[in-house]
């Protein structure tokens, strides 16, 4: 019997330190900062490959990846029909979920005149991109209001667009612009999309710029107009309000046209706005204060912002400001399997940068 009490005794006292371990484990800790290279033209998209290296975009046309570990750049292709216009160029960027057995690259980029946007699949081999395919084609562009941020998740793409500055569009069903549509990795369209053979998943946006999963959740940034720069949770089918709602259906106008068009709320704005742009989901014990939440770049906030989402994962909770005018406009944020996180800047001058964000 004192056996078998001694044996529960230790038991308990090895299951109570391994809590007690955890709990320290999963204290906050400090942040610290390195740039990895600097003197970039306007990045735009930053993507944590499967070969340990982060995949960037530039929105000149340049598409390269650079070594965390020791700052190498490698150039892996620079597309030559890409046209800045504005805010438009070389814009967002995925690759294939199983990139070693399909070493396909995605990109969204403006061209040509009159001026548009396509996406594209690149091919991948030995250090280069080729042998590139248009899957979507003569998306509404313009100076400003492109978009375009992708996200695969599991074997479907979706992507953001803007509305390119005709507010007309965003509530047009038949346009792409102003949408998140949604795309077989094919660039079929899916048989179960809201409209038969129609690529839109999501209408009624204005700008959406950050895009990520989380569970079975799609959260979307998105600009406002002088007020209401949004954070949504993308569902099929469903509209957005804009260009007549911002935001909450909270104004003159906006609670009938909300009621008589199933519009979906934002779960947080801002007013003055902040201009959000790219949007990673930080679940990782390596930064335990960033657990459970969206870690959101500003551009007009210049800093990274820490959206704490509750347990259902349907609403922010608390907010916190990193690096506020560290680094000025933040356009884009991933992260490492490890749980280091990395932005880039889009500033058009020798501080646009990427930088590490480690403990």
């Amino acid at each position: 019997m004192k056996k078998i009490l001694f044996a529960a005794g230790v038991l308990l006292f090895i299951i109570a330190c391994k809590k007690d371990r955890n709990d320290e484990d999963l204290s906050p800790v400090d942040l610290k900062t390195k740039i990895l290279v600097s003197n970039l033209n306007l990045p735009w998209e930053l993507v944590y490959g499967p070969d340990n290296l982060i995949w960037f975009t530039e929105k000149g046309g340049k598409i390269s990846r650079i070594n965390p570990t020791n700052s190498e750049v490698t150039t892996l292709h620079t597309i030559a029909d890409v046209k800045v216009q504005g805010e438009g160029g070389l814009l967002g960027m995925a690759l294939h979920p199983n990139f070693n057995a399909n070493p396909f690259v995605y990109v969204f980029y403006g061209y040509g005149t009159p001026y548009k946007n396509k996406l594209v699949k690149f091919s991948y081999a030995n250090n280069g991109l080729s042998n590139p395919q248009t899957l979507l084609d003569n998306i509404p562009a313009s100076n400003n209001h492109n978009g375009s941020r992708l996200l695969i998740v599991g074997d479907k793409l979706f992507i953001t667009t803007g509305d390119a500055e005709d507010t007309s569009l965003p509530q047009n069903v038949s346009s792409l612009a102003g949408k998140t549509l949604r795309l077989n990795l094919d660039g079929s369209i899916p048989t179960d999309n809201p409209f038969p053979n129609n690529p839109m998943w999501s209408y009624g946006h204005r700008n959406a710029q950050g895009l990520v999963s989380v569970g079975n959740k799609i959260f979307s940034s998105e600009h406002g107009p002088a007020s209401d720069d949004e954070v949504n949770i993308i569902e099929k089918g469903r509209n957005y309000g804009w260009p007549t709602v911002r935001g909450k259906c909270n104004e003159t106008g906006e609670t009938a046209f909300c009621n008589q068009n199933n519009v979906v709320e934002s779960i947080i704005e801002w007013t003055p706005t902040i201009a959000p742009s790219g949007m990673t989901y930080y679940n990782s014990n390596y930064i335990p204060q960033f657990k459970n939440s969206l870690l959101l770049a500003l551009l007009k906030g210049q800093r990274l912002m820490q959206l704490k989402l509750n347990d259902a994962q349907t609403a922010v909770i608390e907010t916190n400001d990193l690096f506020v005018g560290d680094f000025d406009r933040i356009r884009a944020v991933t992260q490492s399997p490890e749980g280091k996180i990395y932005i880039c800047t889009s500033n058009g001058n020798s501080k646009d940068q990427i930088v590490e964000i480690s403990r």
